[in-house]
This record gives structure tokens, C-alpha cells and sequence, in this order.
């Protein structure tokens, strides 16, 4: 496909939505949920990496729900080809392909779609997804800019649409636990939670020699960025640049951000400060490698998360509270550091079983339920990881105005 000079926004909505546009702007009705015995039938936009993760989920689960996957869309044909075979391997039927995400949408027969691509395409194809009545699983961060996060949360209620994040903490025993132990009140007054993730290697720097030319839609990948010649870095390795990805807040502290907010029960932060810088893996790296971020949320908390590729040790997960301190991890309740005369007994707790966040969005498209990591939990976590991440590049602290749905220095 040869390379256009620029992207007008009729061009992007042309090129990129197809045919989906058309029925976007001409759907007034939102689409009728799946009966109890219809097959729950999924497009799969993405399919590389964490898109083939979920593929896998949803075959998990194909008996026990009964969901066929139908269609499958991205730009790289190798990608396409390889997920076409496991699908057709594991459904026994041979999906549709596609490497224009519109061409995918238009399809009437497909009930929902689970989106995983590069961050950059999150919000539109969400969007578009949205417009065309498709109940959704989006990978995170959500959105990128706060405009899409705003229409998201928008559409997803005025079409009353069926969106599951992908921040699976949700669905994980310990967190589960964790949330009871705050809610039951056993460590009193929670003031300060603490997380840590932390690698020993550089990450995402993903082999290219084999990503060629003539087998992308280049195009179709770039988007909404400024056209440029193919680049096959920038499609293995989209994590390492500012113009893909919000970096470190996007790719990791959503998770944790989220995991605070469903287990403490706050929602969003207040204000936000960031610091950090690239101090190991210097060469082709827009991002950080090491990174602190601080978020205080209204309830009167304090969330320290920090993300390090340099060293693995220590990878705490803890809430600290006046009666005592608890390992979200270890599942374990101390006394230690909570006021004198009022600390808990040390006691290991019993984990509460793990869930599939997959199987949980599936059956919410039947019954119409919120899901776990719900539109407003997907809102929530965008505006926190952008938050963050104005904060590290202005290096300004970030404040947030729920009425007003803005982010602004302060």
C-alpha cells in the first residue's frame, strides 16, 4: 500500500472505520444482548502477543459459555496467519480476516470484540467499537488522551454497552482478600499503600528482522500519528516510544492504580506527582527505566508506585494502617508498625480463589451486568495514568477536577 504525505480527518475516518463509520453514524438503537442459548459470537482486533493470550482464554471457555471466535484483524500478516490457524484449530471453523479494524466492526453478526493492539490505538478503536454497538474487552491503559477517556465513558453509557478492562487484578484472589481486610476494618484507618514492580533486563525490546514491509498494513497501523516510511521498530517495539505508549504509567501502574482503587475504594486521585528518568538502558529508549510516581486520593491516602528495570529485589505490595501493616502478596496481617496497645495479631489469611476476568465480561454480555473493571473503573485508571505521566514530562504536579472531568497543573 503506498505511503500518503498527511491524514486529513475525512481520510482517517475513511481509511481506518470503513464501512464502520457509515453504520456507526447511522445506528440509533443500541444491539440486543445475546439470548441465554445464542452463541456469544467475538471479533478479535490485535492478535499478537496479549491478543493471543486472550484468544486462548476465550477457547478455555468456549463450551462453558458458548463463544465462537469469528473474525480476527491485524496489520501484520504474520500475526494473522499464525492466530487464524490456532483459531481455526481450537473453534473449528476458519475466522475472517481483516487488517482494517472498520471492515471488522461492520460485520452485523459479530456481537463484541476484544481489542489489543499498541496503546496509541486503544481509545479510537474503543470508540469506533462503541459507535458500532459492540460490547467490548479493551486491553490497558483504555485511552491515551483524556478526550477519549471522557467520550468512552460517554458512549459506553449512552449505548449502554457492556466494556471490560484488562486490569485482570480485579479478578485475582489476593486482591479479593485485600479488599476484605480493609473493609472489615481489621487494620483501622488506612493512610498509606505502597506497591513496587521491578525487572532486571532491558524489556519490550522485541526481535523486528523478521517484521517486513509488504507484510504490514502500515497504514492501518499508523493511525492517527503523522505518516511516515515503515518503520518496523515501531511495531515490535512500540513500548519504547512517547508517540505509542503513555510508558510506565500505561504499560504497568494502571494495574496497580486499579488494584488500589478496588480494593480501597477510592476512585480518583487528587493529585499526582512523577519522577524518574532513563539511567540504565539509554539507547533507543523513550521512556523511563526507573520510576516513582505518588498519587493522593480524597479519602486521605497515599499511593507510592515505582517501577525499576535495573534491579528485581523487593516487590511490595503493602497497606499500612494504624492498627498495622498487610502483605497484599503473602496474604499476611501484622501488627507490626500500627499504634502501641492496638496491633492486630500476626496471621497468615486464606486467599480467595482467582477468577476469570475473561469469563466474567463474557457473562455480563448475557446478563448486562456491570463487570468487574467496569467502564467507570477503565475511566478511573486512564485518568490516574495520564495524570501521572503529564506529571513526569511537565514536571509539574497534576490535579484533577471530577466535576469538571479535567486534568490541570496545581
Amino acid at each position: 500500500m503506498p505511503l500518503q504525505p498527511s491524514l486529513t480527518r475525512r481520510r482517517f475516518i475513511k481509511k481506518t472505520f470503513g464501512t464502520a463509520a457509515t453504520l456507526s453514524m447511522t445506528a440509533a438503537v443500541a444491539r440486543g444482548a445475546p439470548g441465554a442459548n445464542e452463541r456469544i459470537r467475538i471479533g478479535a482486533i490485535g492478535v499478537g502477543g496479549q491478543g493471543s493470550a486472550l484468544l486462548r482464554e476465550l477457547a478455555r471457555l468456549k463450551d462453558e459459555l458458548n463463544v465462537q471466535v469469528v473474525a480476527l484483524c491485524d496489520v501484520w500478516r504474520v500475526n494473522l496467519e499464525a492466530r487464524a490457524k490456532m483459531v481455526e484449530e481450537a473453534f473449528g471453523v476458519e475466522p475472517r480476516k481483516y487488517t482494517r479494524f472498520g471492515d471488522l466492526l461492520a460485520e452485523k453478526d459479530i456481537d463484541a470484540v476484544t481489542i489489543a493492539v499498541p496503546d496509541f490505538a486503544h481509545g479510537p478503536i474503543l470508540l469506533a467499537a462503541l459507535k458500532a454497538d459492540k460490547d467490548v474487552y479493551v486491553e490497558k491503559p483504555m485511552c491515551m488522551t483524556l478526550a477519549e477517556t471522557n467520550e468512552a465513558l460517554d458512549l459506553t453509557r449512552a449505548r449502554k454497552r457492556v466494556v471490560q478492562a484488562g486490569t485482570n487484578r480485579r479478578s485475582w484472589g489476593i486482591y479479593k482478600t485485600a479488599r476484605e481486610v480493609i473493609s472489615s476494618g481489621t487494620l483501622g484507618k488506612i493512610n498509606r499503600i505502597t506497591s513496587s514492580v521491578n525487572f532486571a533486563g532491558a524489556r519490550w525490546l522485541r526481535d523486528y528482522t523478521n517484521c517486513k514491509a509488504e507484510d504490514v498494513d502500515w497504514d492501518a497501523y499508523l493511525l492517527n500519528i503523522p505518516a511516515r516510511p515503515f518503520d518496523p521498530k515501531l511495531l515490535r517495539r512500540w513500548h519504547l516510544y512517547k508517540e505509542l505508549t503513555l510508558g510506565i504509567a500505561g504499560l504497568w501502574q494502571v494495574h496497580l492504580t486499579d488494584a488500589v482503587n478496588m480494593i480501597a475504594g477510592t476512585t480518583y486521585p487528587t493529585s499526582a506527582v512523577t519522577h524518574g528518568g532513563t539511567f540504565i538502558y539509554t539507547e533507543n529508549r523513550e521512556h523511563c527505566d526507573t520510576y516513582h510516581s505518588l498519587l493522593v486520593y480524597p479519602e486521605g491516602l497515599l499511593f507510592s508506585w515505582s517501577f525499576s528495570l535495573g534491579n528485581t529485589a523487593d516487590n511490595p505490595f503493602k497497606l499500612y494502617g494504624l492498627r498495622g501493616t498487610y502483605d497484599v502478596d503473602k496474604c499476611f496481617l501484622t501488627g507490626t508498625g500500627g499504634v502501641k496497645d492496638e496491633q492486630v495479631e500476626d496471621k497468615k489469611l486464606d486467599q480467595q480463589p482467582d477468577t476469570s476476568h475473561m469469563g466474567n465480561w463474557l457473562e455480563c454480555i448475557r446478563t448486562r451486568e456491570n463487570p468487574v473493571a467496569d467502564i467507570d473503573a477503565a475511566h478511573q485508571h486512564s485518568v490516574a495514568a495520564i495524570m501521572s505521566t503529564e506529571a513526569l514530562e511537565t514536571g509539574c504536579r497534576q490535579v484533577y477536577d471530577p466535576a469538571k472531568r479535567e486534568i490541570r497543573p496545581g
